[in-house]
């Protein structure tokens, strides 16, 4: 063990002398606190908030991603350039020894760096309500929708599979599919899944004069003196002239007669996401929740649409900020350590710019990973096909940086949940990048350092 970190620490003063370090400590040094003046958002002080965990986070997670790619290289590659690794390996160093030291003296000096950095970035989170005077009414919103960890329940799929198949089966009986399916331009089962979206869309339609209700089972907040939230988006088939909504809602338990719960009447804008805050006793002990909702028609005379995927759901705080900024850290640690198994893996076979190349192809293709899943999903199904066996599954043998960013938990105050953590580290850290650095010790421990020349 002392082998290994003697060349640990050497790592970090080699990584040091390469000043890259440096550089990139005095932009963010530079750049954080300029954010709280650029990164503005949508005006409000939440939105100013929002966009400067945003980007700084981000841009601390990039710098550190580029330097631990550059640093875990250049340590390797660099003793075989200037011929230092004959003098190494001459001691009584094993390889893996080396390499291990290697890897440990990156991860000491990013753990260094992201401490620091989140340290910054999370005092001026939290100092920035003050810096714009905030009034009382907007710190206790943020508290509220910013400054917490709040888990979203939505309501349960409805199940259509008998609705598409009886509607698909009329429209083939009576002769009225569309001429793409008939001509095989489009498949059957895409024109299912087309029709069973628009029947779902028809599920969340409402007329004037009736009303949707919506149910939920696990609605669990931390304690009856807590708030729930129901995030809803209107969408409209007729645009009201107002462009809003004029809605009375229903909160509580609909299966006791009367109901139990609390009734409201508001007026909220369509196309955008609105939050009504309810006080958590109307859910049931069992986590029961009904939220109903009526298309008044003295004042609206268009349908309402709720959008199936994101039209509503019920939050609730599950978690503080402070706990989820620090699990969310971990998520750029996590990240850091895949990235330094990949380029010490990279640099035991590969010449410095090669591996730098190959590593920054490999992180940029993760981080845009789900766009191109996505991407070859939604290609024809001949073209598609040959990408499924090719592409695709290269893809996802690379992490997903982009599905699990931080800033997708932060900005939005969802909640990281430690489940959710260990599964991101257990195939990241444990698998992936394990198996990197297996590989980057069989291929170091056979490769040929020196030619014997008579």
């Amino acid at each position: 063990m002392r082998t290994i970190w003697a060349i640990a620490v050497n790592t970090i003063k080699q990584a040091l002398r390469m000043r890259i370090a440096v550089v990139f400590t005095i932009l963010l040094v530079v750049l954080l606190p300029t954010m709280v003046l650029m990164m503005t958002g949508d005006g409000t002080t939440k939105g100013r908030l929002q966009s400067f965990v945003s980007y700084g986070l981000s841009l601390t997670a990039f710098l550190l991603s580029l330097l631990t790619i550059v640093v875990s290289i250049y340590t390797v590659t660099s003793d075989f350039d200037k011929r230092q690794i004959y003098t190494v390996l001459t001691k009584p160093i094993r390889r893996f020894q080396l390499l291990l030291g290697k890897l440990l003296g990156v991860l000491l000096l990013d753990t260094a760096l992201l401490i620091f950095f989140s340290l910054i970035i999370y005092s001026i989170t939290c100092y920035i309500p003050r810096h714009y005077h905030a009034s009382d009414g907007e710190r206790a919103m943020l508290d509220n929708e910013f400054y917490t960890a709040r888990v979203g329940v939505r309501p349960p799929e409805v199940d259509v599979s008998r609705d598409v198949l009886k509607t698909y089966d009329r429209l083939e009986k009576t002769g009225q599919l569309p001429p793409s399916v008939l001509e095989h331009k489009v498949s059957r089962e895409s024109y299912k899944k087309a029709l069973a979206e628009r029947i779902k869309l028809s599920k969340r339609a409402v007329e004037p004069g009736r009303d949707l209700v919506w149910k939920f089972y696990d609605v669990k907040p931390l304690g009856p003196d807590q708030s729930l939230f129901i995030r809803f988006k209107y969408n409209v088939s007729v645009n009201p002239p107002d462009m809003a909504i004029f809605g009375q809602w229903f909160a509580g338990d609909n299966r006791e007669t009367p109901p139990v719960g609390e009734t409201f009447s508001r007026k909220d804008q369509i196309r955008t996401f609105n939050e009504i805050q309810v006080p958590a006793s109307v859910a049931a002990e069992d986590g029961y929740l009904a939220v109903g909702f009526f298309n008044d028609p003295r004042f609206n005379n268009t349908v309402v649409i709720f959008p199936p995927e994101d039209g509503l759901e019920v939050l609730y705080k599950a978690d503080s900020f402070t706990a989820n900024f620090i699990r969310a850290v971990a998520l750029i640690f996590f990240r850091l350590i895949f990235l330094a198994c990949l380029g010490i893996f990279a640099s035991t076979f590969l010449s410095f710019p090669v591996a730098v190349l190959l590593c920054l192809v490999i992180f940029f293709t993760a981080t845009i990973s789900s766009f191109v899943i996505d991407s070859i999903n939604s290609l024809s199904e001949d073209i598609s096909g040959i990408y499924h066996f090719t592409v695709k599954p290269v893809i996802k043998l690379l992490p997903q940086f982009d599905k699990f960013n931080p800033t997708n938990f932060l900005v939005p105050a969802r909640l990281l949940s430690w489940s959710l953590l260990a599964k991101v580290g257990g195939f990241m850290v444990c698998v992936k990048a394990f198996l990197l650095m297996t590989a980057a010790l069989l291929i170091f421990s056979f490769r040929e350092i020196a030619k014997i020349i008579i």
